[in-house]
């Protein structure tokens, strides 16, 4: 047998020796502690010491399959390495077993370091790295025999018998391996545990609900429906692997510059007169144009009443929000306890209990902020504190402390780079500026006149607004743009700004082509 298909046969017995230990290692992680499954440590630790504009561009080019991307990102180095530690291990034993201890020793610093680790964090990298190194010496000596250093005489090359052998084993450490792996991924899918005690999970009544009327929504076949389902809710935060939180564990603290601690229970919560109000939520890393932005109509209770309880001290600016896997927020104090905004901690959401990816048991919903400084999903502590005094996640990696939304607007039809029959067509689509409410939108076809749209009604001042524009549509190449107005008289700016530090801006410019 000549080098390279040795070298070949070797790099396949490091990688069914890893996709082993890794395998095996998501499986414990699912059965004894799902939030340090090797890759969500790793995952999590690299979404940590990213620099911000690394996630702006995963987010660009992946949208809320982010962290899919950086998923698969790790597997795809991961084999790589792998394949390496076969050859080395092959040319110079024993370092293939050494680089799979390293990656378990790394799975286990990773796992050991993050906010919600627990007494077994490390169990699930340390089973991985040791099983990949018990297994990788003996699939890499049923390879063939160990390559020769230069100068060294080659040795007798193996049979036809011990190739076989050497496939069937391959085989099966890899086969093993994967279906471990999606067994573990599949018990912690979804948080199935956290999806049980959901469905036990009985909202109360609220004391005051939300109607959505008939005129806010338009009869224009594509546009973005006025609320959006659970299912198709936006979602982007800092968490590979969805907390799982029992409500009758969780609790809440407020606590800092306040005259008393308080500390809230899930019963206590329940039992407060909740109320419905609709809210448009953005990400601050939304282009102008893009998808990052969803509506629902949430249950909750307002935030202030609760600070209002603690007695918050006049010196107080800022609420430092923590999540159970330790993500910080820092909101304005203004904004929660503004009696005219609806700044809820809350339970539900359409009509249900919150999905787990969307914060379940309890989550912070603030109109007219940016998530990133507001809504804190998993919440388990609130600090009432200063901005001088404290930072939180994202404020510590440059985006601005107080991250109001812009007023936006969005063309959904037709889509950019469409084709559109000449004659009758319709413009259409969503605008906001939550909590001060959109008064007016406007429409440019090429260089003609601004053409007012007409707008649906809007939910509340804090959702976003449906708009049509009837369109004459003539043959040719089409430049299409809009703008909205606010109920402040600002006009949206044509500014063209990115997402970072606080938020893109300028006008969501398509083409096409009408024939």
């Amino acid at each position: 047998m000549t080098g390279r298909p040795r070298y070949a046969l070797a790099a396949l017995a490091g990688i069914a020796a890893v996709v082993l230990g890794a395998g095996v290692g998501e499986f414990a992680a699912a059965i004894a502690a799902p939030a340090s499954s090797p890759f969500a440590a790793i995952g999590g630790t690299l979404i940590d010491a990213a620099p911000p504009w690394a996630k702006n561009t995963a987010i660009a080019l992946f949208g809320t399959g982010d962290k899919a991307a950086l998923l698969t990102g790790i597997a795809i180095v991961l084999l790589v390495v792998a394949a390496v530690a076969g050859v080395l291990e092959a040319r110079f034993p024993p370092t293939g077993r050494i680089i799979c201890l390293v990656l378990g020793a790394v799975g286990v610093i990773a796992a050991v370091h993050r906010p919600d680790a627990d007494s077994l964090a490390w169990a699930p990298s340390a089973i991985s790295g040791i099983l990949a190194a018990v297994a990788i010496g003996p699939l890499v000596r049923l390879a063939g025999v160990r390559m020769p250093a230069t100068g060294e005489p080659a040795e007798p090359e193996t049979g036809t018998t011990t190739r076989r052998g050497f496939f069937a084993w391959t085989a099966t450490a890899a086969v093993v391996g994967v279906v471990a792996a999606a067994v573990g991924t599949a018990m912690q899918g979804g948080s199935r545990a956290v999806s049980a005690l959901r469905k036990a999970v009985h909202l109360p009544a609220p004391v005051s609900t939300v109607t959505v009327p008939s005129s806010a929504s338009l009869s224009v076949p594509g546009i973005t429906p006025v609320i959006t389902s659970n299912a198709d809710f936006y979602r982007i935060d800092t968490a590979l692997v969805v907390p799982q939180v029992d409500p009758d564990t969780w609790r809440l603290r407020i606590h800092g510059l306040v005259d008393r601690e308080v500390i809230l229970t899930w019963a206590q919560l329940l039992a407060l007169p909740l109320r419905e109000s609709a809210a448009t939520l953005s990400c601050v890393s939304n282009d102008v144009g893009g998808g990052l932005i969803s509506t629902a109509v949430w249950l909750g209770y307002p935030l202030r009443e609760l600070l209002a309880k603690a007695g918050v001290h006049p010196d107080a600016d800022m609420v430092l929000s923590t999540s159970v896997d330790g993500f910080t927020a820092s909101t304005p104090l203004e904004t929660l306890t503004d009696p005219h905004r609806e700044a809820i901690l809350a339970v539900g959401m359409n009509g249900e209990p919150l999905p787990p990816e969307h914060g379940f048991p309890v989550r912070m919903v603030v109109p007219g902020l940016y998530g990133y400084v507001s809504a804190t999903k998993w919440v388990t502590d609130l600090e009432v504190t200063r901005f001088a005094d404290a930072t939180a996640y994202w404020t510590d990696r440059g985006w601005s402390s107080h991250g109001p939304i812009k007023l936006e607007s969005r063309i959904d039809v037709p889509q950019n780079g469409s084709r559109v029959k000449a004659g009758d067509a319709v413009i259409a689509g969503v605008a906001w500026h939550p909590h001060t409410a959109i008064t007016g939108v406007q429409v440019q076809v090429d260089s003609g006149p601004w053409q007012h749209a007409q707008l649906a009604t809007a939910v509340s001042a804090d959702t976003w607004v449906q708009w049509r524009l009837p369109w004459k549509a003539a043959a040719g190449s089409h430049r299409i743009r809009v703008r909205a107005m606010d109920a402040d008289g600002t006009v949206q700016t044509e500014t063209i700004a990115p997402p970072e530090p606080n938020g893109a801006s300028g006008w969501h410019t398509i083409q096409v082509t009408v024939a």
